[in-house]
Formats: C-alpha cells, structure tokens, sequence
C-alpha cells in the first residue's frame, strides 16, 4: 500500500497567500478601495480571516503587497522583470533606445487588463485619502521612477545629456505625459505614442 506524503505546508501557504493577492486586488478593482474589507477579501480567497491577520495587519498591507507582486509579474510578462531585478534601465549606451523599451514595456503593463483595474482603483484612492496615497507613491511609484533618474543621471555622466538639467524634472516629462494619457483616456497609448515622447522630450519641438 502507497503512503501519502504529509502535505507540503511552504506550498500550501504559498497557495494561499496567492488566493488573497488575486482576491484582494480584483475585489478593489470591482468595488474599490473603501469598500474592499478584510473579511471580502477572505471570502474570495476561501480562507480564514485570522490567516489573513497571520501575514497582514491592515487591508492596506495586503493590497500594497498584491501590487507589487502584480508588478513583478505584469513586468515579467512584459519583458521589464531583468531590469527590475538589475535595479535599473539598462545603459546599452543608447539612451533613446533604452528609454523607448522601457516606455514600450510600461505601455503594454499599463494595458493589461489584470494590472488596470487595481491599479486605477489605487490611484483614485491615493487621491481621496492622502495618507493612503503618500504610502501608495514611496512604496510603489517612487521606487520604479528612481530607475528613470539613474539612468539620466548615467548619461549625463556619459556627456550624452546637458549637465545642468535636473534629472527629476527629465523624469517626468517621459512618465507624466503616459500616466495622463491612460489616467483620462485622451488618446491612444501604444508603442507609437511612447517612441514619440523620447523623441520630443530628448529633442524638443523647437525647430533643429
């Protein structure tokens, strides 16, 4: 007679803990943040309350962790997770092509219908409620926006940008123009929409 293996507890955790994610970020893109409750999210999961209490003490905490192990994933499929995991964009020397894939690759995790609805029901709620937003900017933006001002500050160093520019505000003319346009809808957000941002923001409009 075959005897059964005793159940493998890392794997089951893992297999829960990956039932709360799912369930915690669609129940806020279904009905949003404030009505989104610890108890919902356990009932979607099929587990108890107290295992979500084991890991988390707020909801806050198990949505910003779903986020980001969203992210990654969304990343990975998207062809982002190598640069994440080198903490960086990568320099190949060209600082137009790499700024191209990388807006390209956020292009297509911002149309992911999985990764969309979570995370505009984040956003609306860093909004309304801004100590939720404070914690949702320095946990989750900040980190992947630091990326952007490395790199630039790696081509000034190169001699490929003016020393003078402040890389911060470099920054935001390649993500705020794209975080508008899929924010409010204004206008196609394709690969096309993104090469042409590092395009104007490298060159500008003035006439060369």
């Amino acid at each position: 007679m075959t005897q059964k293996s005793a159940p493998d507890s890392t794997r089951r955790s893992e297999k829960s803990r990956r039932a709360i994610y799912d369930a915690a970020l669609a129940l806020v893109g279904e009905i949003g943040y404030t009505k989104t409750t610890i108890e919902g999210i356990a009932a979607r999961a099929g587990v108890g309350k107290q295992t979500i209490y084991r890991w988390w003490s707020s909801k806050a905490e198990v949505l910003m962790e779903a986020f980001v192990d969203l992210g990654a994933r969304t990343a990975e499929a998207a062809g982002q997770a190598e640069w994440e995991q080198a903490d960086g964009i990568p320099d190949t020397g060209d600082l137009e092509a790499d700024l191209k894939a990388v807006l390209r690759a956020t292009v297509d995790e911002l149309n992911d219908p999985s990764y969309d609805a979570p995370a505009r029901a984040l956003a609306a709620e860093g909004v309304a409620n801004p100590a939720f937003g404070e914690q949702f900017v320095g946990e989750l933006l900040m980190p992947a926006l630091e990326m952007y001002v490395r790199r630039l500050r790696a081509a000034q160093d190169a001699g490929q940008l003016r020393a003078d520019i402040d890389p911060y505000i470099a920054r935001d003319l390649f993500v705020s123009p794209l975080a508008q346009r899929w924010l409010q809808g204004t206008g196609p957000l394709d690969h096309a929409y993104a090469d042409t941002l590092v395009e104007y923001a490298l060159h500008g409009l003035a006439p060369r």
